[in-house]
């Protein structure tokens, strides 16, 4: 359960030509029809948002402690303003459908195969005060588990 809280979490969506990655603290791991499944949870202000939308496939790479600072660079600056990975020690690995980092200590490719904007009326309020009373809900996105990299 603490995989994603501690932060060191980063979902990548684009091509080797054209991608943004930003830090995560949300997500789950499981099966949902008959498929091992990712969860993850972007809203629809962050410049991610576009690249998960306009992409069939996506990473998520999880790292250690090693990388806080990182991790702080990736979730704070937009890629809309500058090229923030080169902020960081990371090493981008650029496939086609995919983009990833050799310092992970593993790395889901998952294939987007459901995606959902959450429903303000139905969050319960002091949900809603807490995380959405300025800023838009999140799109939960559930990407099926093509490989692991480690």
């Amino acid at each position: 359960f603490d995989e994603f809280a501690n932060g060191l979490v980063l979902v990548t969506a684009g091509n080797k030509d054209n991608f943004n990655t930003m830090t995560i603290g949300w997500g789950s791991l499981g099966t949902l029809w008959s498929r091992p499944i990712c969860n993850v949870y972007v809203k629809g202000n962050r410049y991610t948002h576009e690249f998960m939308e306009n992409n069939d496939y996506f990473t998520v790479s999880f790292f250690d402690e090693s990388y806080k600072t990182d991790m702080a660079i990736l979730g704070t600056k937009s890629g809309r303003d500058i090229d923030k990975v080169s902020l960081s020690s990371l090493t981008p690995i650029k496939e086609d459908n995919y983009v990833y980092f050799k310092e992970a200590r593993y790395t889901l490719l998952l294939k987007k195969i459901y995606k959902h904007d959450f429903d303000i009326n139905t969050i319960p309020q002091e949900i809603k005060e807490h995380y959405y009373s300025t800023e838009p809900v999140h799109t939960m996105y559930v990407g099926e588990v093509i490989e692991i990299i480690k």
